[in-house]
């Protein structure tokens, strides 16, 4: 028996996965417990229209997020530091200033654990930091870091 899954079953399959199943299985476990549906003509168009809606919500991220990425790419984002004599900085820029500033100066929103740094920014100078915004869109933004 054909069966939609409505959650996730360790073994079995993943939620909106269609599977087959034993008669026994289905009737006696999975329906019971509202783990899934027959898999029959309404249920499958109900599938489908989810399915695509899910798709579309997706590509207009992905949309949002190379336009971010464009964005970015054209962004110089200052950052004022207390530095020694020899261009090394007290304490370091960390992801959570860059994304401070970005929404200070730019008014751009990005989750400070979007942003791709190894380790803090200890040196005065240019550095290109990368940026995860979605699935395969990455932006890059130039960060200058200036002593006061």
């Amino acid at each position: 028996m054909k069966v939609i899954l409505k959650a996730d079953i360790k073994g079995v399959g993943k939620r909106d996965e269609v599977i087959n199943a034993s008669d026994g299985y289905a009737r006696n476990f999975l329906f019971p417990k509202n783990l899934a549906v027959e898999a029959n003509a309404e249920n499958m168009s109900k599938l489908k229209a989810k399915q695509d809606s899910n798709a579309f919500k997706k590509s207009q991220e992905k949309e949002e997020a190379e336009k971010i990425a464009d964005r970015l790419s054209k962004i110089l984002l200052k950052i004022r530091v207390k530095s020694g004599t020899n261009g090394k900085i007290f304490g370091g820029v960390s992801s959570k200033e860059i994304a401070e500033n970005l929404e200070k100066q730019y008014q751009i929103k990005i989750d400070k654990k979007k942003i791709d740094l190894k380790d803090a920014i200890k040196t005065l100078g240019t550095f290109n930091v990368d940026i995860k915004l979605f699935e395969g869109v990455v932006g890059c933004v130039k960060v200058n870091v200036i002593s006061e």
